[in-house]
């Protein structure tokens, strides 16, 4: 399928070089979309990413990011344009690995860094992109969780956090909407993948909680991170060219 690749410039992912935001770039290049991803530390999987991204017959490249650093997100969101031309779609994938943890216990300077981490990371990066998102007609979908909508303990460190990148999302779509920018979010649900996959071998997530939480699914299953890629995939296409400042929880019905 190339129903990206009519889209002038590229397709910016921030954490490309983790689960879900590879799961993202990889589906984008299949679909002809030029990437640019980032990383925080893991080069080799970036440079991995690009590799599998230009064998599908599109550009690629990748840049170290820590998306606290305003100065440089607003540098990558350059070169992504001055290698490209423009971009097209900002997925903001990037994130901390984040304990389950009661917010009892969790200090206030341990949420003030995550609240940096998620909701000011987020806005480092999509301010600076606007203004090649308004020349395109672009879409902005970030990767959040489905906890904002249906709360399971101890998980209010993302949660909570993550709600701020929601607002921040429904707020672009109101004021951005005008240029032609869509603005949406995606809330994983348990995943195979990407964090929830660092929660089961750290054993936050032991043997019984995964399966009180797969009954608390209706499906029964957890999912990958290509039902996440497939959800973000869409929302950036045309095929939702009249969908804008909706949260689409892909969690197999535990939003419910």
């Amino acid at each position: 399928m190339g129903e990206m690749s009519g889209h002038k410039g590229t397709a910016l992912i921030t954490g490309g070089s983790g689960g879900l935001g590879r799961a993202i770039a990889l589906l984008l290049a299949e679909r002809g979309s030029h990437v640019v991803v980032t990383y925080r530390a893991n080069s080799d999987a970036a440079e991995a990413v690009v590799t599998t991204c230009r064998a599908a017959g599109v550009d690629a490249s990748a840049h170290q990011l820590d998306v606290i650093n305003a100065q440089a997100a607003a540098e990558v969101v350059g070169a992504a344009v001055a290698e490209h031309g423009g971009i097209h779609t900002f997925v903001h994938a990037a994130g901390p690995h984040v304990p389950q943890i009661h917010l009892s216990k969790v200090e206030p300077v341990d949420y003030a860094r995550h609240l940096l981490e998620e909701a000011a990371g987020f806005f480092n990066v999509v301010s600076p992109a606007l203004p090649t998102l308004r020349a395109t007609k672009g879409s902005i979908v970030a990767v959040t969780t489905a906890a904002t909508q249906r709360y399971p303990v101890r998980d209010g460190l993302s949660a909570s956090t993550k709600g701020a990148i929601e607002q921040t999302v429904r707020a672009l779509c109101a004021e951005e909407g005008r240029f032609g920018i869509r603005a949406n979010s995606v809330g994983p649900g348990m995943l195979t993948d990407g964090m929830a996959e660092r929660l089961m071998i750290s054993g936050d997530l032991d043997e019984a909680a995964l399966a009180v939480t797969r009954a608390n699914i209706p499906l029964r299953t957890f999912g990958t991170a290509m039902d996440i890629a497939e959800a973000v995939c869409f929302l950036a296409s045309d095929r939702a060219k009249f969908i804008s400042g909706q949260h689409l929880c892909v969690d197999g019905g535990y939003s419910v």
